[in-house]
């Protein structure tokens, strides 16, 4: 037997609901299947809703009714299209006895607990009709079955207790005899021993399959909800959350009690006492791992388990010297709160007994001052103790781990920590068993402490990333020396401790796994050992050191292929490279692909404007949603100087070998003045544009001769542009007539890209682009008269080598 609970964002709708019937279906195919659901999400709110504006005479509860009426009969039209009308027959009488109920409460002007157990109620039984419905609907053999019919309880309405004995018979009488493949049940829901509809509590359908799963004894609890587990802590206001894989009962209950929503932490009690785990999972990623809580716990090395937080606290202290050595008072003030009814969340009290402070929820923050002033009366009428004072808009954060009670000075880092960044605390509180350290702190601080104790106990202070750089070429020396300047400015600013590991040439390789003296790096290559990919990769692998980043300062194609072996070993990679990105498409986006699956940076910023954050700028606007319609780019640092320096007065040969003397041009000029790296420019542009794109489909447009195209060595080439002069001189002076400039052009519209020597007009934005710069035209849907412009320099190996350090500092920042 196996038992599933699925939560109200998991049944909130007909997209969500199919996908809990998918999970049923396949659980299903394995053994029966007892499904626990609660109510469609924010049903039990809209009940109480319309129940207090009922009593308090407001007609508007009839708005509400017919919001909640609307919402179930759209799922179930939604989930059973096609003859429904019996089905939605039978919904209609329940949500008409729903009516009913409410139309009494605003006629006798009153809501009792007895009454809104009995209202809200409906929430469960109506979500749970529509999923077996629609299970029987899609052929499965399922039948609901009522749980109020099942679990026997108390008559203490809202929040009954569960009398076990007579709920267990009944669950192990009605399912030994069960003969469906799958049960839905209600959640929350349950019946008095006197037969009148209780409620187990906000939050019940958890205890309710915990209850089913302890009288049955199964092997596992599951709960499904909308999150892949328990995490590290709320990861909407720390990014750096993840789950937790395994959990103890007690960490559970600790985190679940200070604020996780996860779970409820009554559901623990029944399973723990018979050490069943509690598997807590994704709908909307079944796929997902999700956490497992069971006696095991945390079985890693890590101190603390997770953090958790508690909001719409208010501090409520009694303090006086009448206290001072007078036993009873906090027998008083307990007893008080308790005939109250109200739920204490944490309590201190100073070891002078002058004080006793405790948290509670605002809720009952002005019926617990008034109860407690009264009780006091006298006492404070004399002076011996001075009335409760209370404190608003204050939130609880608590580290929680069984591991923290078997080291010290962890509440020490805890409260350095947020001292250190200026979050006071209020109060705070640790049990014997130093499993739990909570503090009281302001309501505002509590994403920036959440954020500071997750960095102090899950993250290092300062990050360490590990580089190995292949090619140290002209760019590799500057990077390294770029680094080398400014790793005191990282660490101190960044909290980056960047180091380089590993260095190689096509010769040599060297390694330093607790980094390279690089004021010194060229000298090790004395005693290098002889280099090859496999062996660098190797190496690195075998060196296993946290945040390795391979960086790819070469124009090497068997360079390029090693990227995947580095991607699936979970090494970021950074490529000046522009050949991978390049290939083809396949190639493309099965390194995207492999970036995504191991959760591995794949940067290249440097493929298309060297320190331009081109690339940047383009996943920018597609990731917020823009469209681009258009690139217009001069994109060769190189073409550009060369064109720009190019005129009757000099000779093409002379130009384009000063280019490659000043670094401009690949060792090997005909790869740029051929327009093949262009190409390949606007290629990649376009793929992260999100075009399938390959080179050939680039229409290029050369403006060098046959000779020039058809020679086999760099040699050869100069010689040709030597005896082609004239060509390019007539080139010149075509522009030259038309004041025009001559410049090298990528466009990519409609899904064509071409690229060609073109003519520009003056007025033009590329008509005085300088020496080696580059201009990128974005137009977009935001965009769409005036382009976003990226313009400046894009070659030089300062430039690049800046490029390549950006992205290194943004791997580390992820």
């Amino acid at each position: 037997m196996q038992v599933l609970k699925f939560g109200g964002t998991s049944v909130g709708s007909s997209k969500n609901i199919n996908k809990v019937i998918t999970i049923l279906e396949d659980y299903s195919k394995q053994d029966k299947v007892i499904c626990v659901v609660s109510a469609v999400g924010g049903i039990t709110d809209k009940l109480l809703s319309a129940g207090s504006l009922a009593k308090n005479s407001d007609k508007s509860y009839k708005t509400e009714y017919k919001a909640i009426k609307a919402k179930h009969i759209t799922i179930l039209e939604t989930l059973i299209p096609n003859n429904n009308s019996k089905i939605i027959k039978v919904l209609e009488e329940k949500l008409k006895s729903l009516k009913n109920l409410l139309d009494g409460i605003f006629l006798i002007k009153e809501l009792s607990p007895q009454t809104s157990d009995r209202l809200v109620s409906f929430g469960e039984l109506l979500s749970s009709y529509i999923i077996a419905e629609t299970l029987k609907y899609k052929g499965n053999n399922a039948i609901r079955k009522n749980t109020q019919q099942l679990i026997v309880t108390n008559s203490n309405f809202t929040k009954a207790e569960v009398k076990f004995e007579p709920t267990n018979k009944n669950i192990n009488d009605y399912f030994n005899d069960a003969t469906q493949d799958i049960t839905i049940l209600p959640g929350f829901i349950s019946k008095s021993e006197l037969g009148e509809i209780t409620t187990l509590g906000r939050g019940g359908s958890d205890y309710t399959a915990a209850i089913i799963s302890a009288a049955l004894k199964v092997e596992k609890l599951e709960i499904w909800t909308d999150v892949s587990g328990m995490f590290t802590t709320n990861p909407k206001l720390v990014k750096q959350a993840y789950p937790i894989e395994r959990i103890s009962y007690h960490e559970a209950m600790e985190l679940s009690h200070f604020g996780a929503k996860v779970l409820y932490p009554p559901t623990v009690q029944p399973v723990l006492d018979l050490n069943i785990p509690i598997h807590i999972k994704n709908t909307l990623k079944p796929n997902d791992v999700g956490t497992v809580i069971s006696n095991d716990g945390n079985t890693k090395s890590s101190t603390a388990t997770g953090i958790t937080n508690i909001n719409d606290i208010s501090l409520l202290t009694l303090q006086g010297n009448g206290m001072v050595g007078v036993p009873g008072f906090s027998k008083r003030l307990f007893e008080t709160l308790s005939q109250e009814k109200i739920n204490i969340i944490l309590i201190t009290q100073a070891s002078s007994e002058h004080s006793i402070c405790f948290g509670i929820s605002k809720h009952d923050t002005v019926q617990a001052e008034r109860a407690i002033n009264l009780a006091f009366e006298y006492e404070i009428s004399k002076h011996k103790i001075d009335p409760i004072q209370v404190e608003n808009n204050l939130s609880i954060i608590a580290l929680v781990g069984d591991n923290m009670k078997s080291h010290q000075g962890i509440s020490g880092k805890m409260f350095s920590a947020l001292g250190k960044n200026n979050i006071n605390i209020r109060a705070i509180a640790q049990g014997a068993s130093e499993r739990n350290i909570s503090a009281v702190i302001s309501e505002k601080d509590v994403e920036k402490a959440l954020n500071t104790i997750h960095e102090r106990f899950f993250e290092n202070n300062i990050k360490q990333l590990n580089v190995f750089i292949t090619g140290i070429g002209n760019v590799g020396e500057k990077l390294i020396d770029q680094i080398h300047q400014q790793r005191n400015y990282l660490k101190k600013n960044l909290k980056l401790d960047l180091r380089i590991v590993g260095l190689s040439n096509s010769k040599k390789m060297v390694f330093n796994a607790e980094g390279i003296d690089l004021a010194n790096w060229a000298s090790k290559f004395h005693y290098a050992d002889k280099s090859s990919l496999n062996g660098f990769l190797e190496k690195v692998k075998a060196l296993n050191l946290r945040n390795s980043i391979f960086v790819d300062i070469t124009a090497n194609e068997d360079v390029s292929k090693m990227y995947e072996h580095y991607l699936k070993n979970s090494i970021a990679v950074v490529a000046c490279s522009k050949i991978a990105c390049s290939s083809t498409y396949q190639n493309y986006k099965h390194l995207q692909d492999l970036s995504l699956k191991y959760n591995t940076p794949f940067l290249y910023e440097t493929n298309v404007g060297a320190g331009l954050p081109i690339i940047n700028t383009l996943s920018n606007l597609v990731t917020s949603g823009d469209k681009v319609t258009s690139i217009q780019a001069v994109l060769s640092g190189s073409l550009n100087f060369v064109f720009n320096n190019f005129s009757d007065r000099t000779n093409f040969h002379d130009i384009v070998k000063r280019a490659q003397f000043e670094g401009y041009t690949e060792p090997d000029p005909r790869i740029d003045l051929s327009g093949i790296d262009v190409a390949r420019k606007i290629l990649i542009l376009a793929r992260e544009n999100g075009e399938v794109m390959e080179i050939e489909a680039i229409e290029n447009d050369s403006f060098l001769t046959k000779a020039n195209i058809e020679s086999d060595t760099v040699d050869d080439f100069y010689k040709t542009l030597i005896k082609d002069e004239a060509h390019f001189q007539e080139l010149y002076a075509s522009a030259k007539e038309k004041n025009c400039q001559l410049k090298y052009v990528a466009e990519f519209k409609n899904g064509k890209a071409k690229v060609g020597l073109r003519e520009i007009p003056e007025g033009h934005p590329f008509y005085n682009l300088e020496g080696k710069d580059n201009i990128v035209m974005f137009y977009t849907e935001r965009y769409p008269e005036q382009p976003l412009i990226v313009k400046g320099a894009g070659a030089g190996a300062d430039v690049t080598a800046s490029g390549l350090f950006a992205d290194i500092i943004k791997v580390g920042s992820k």
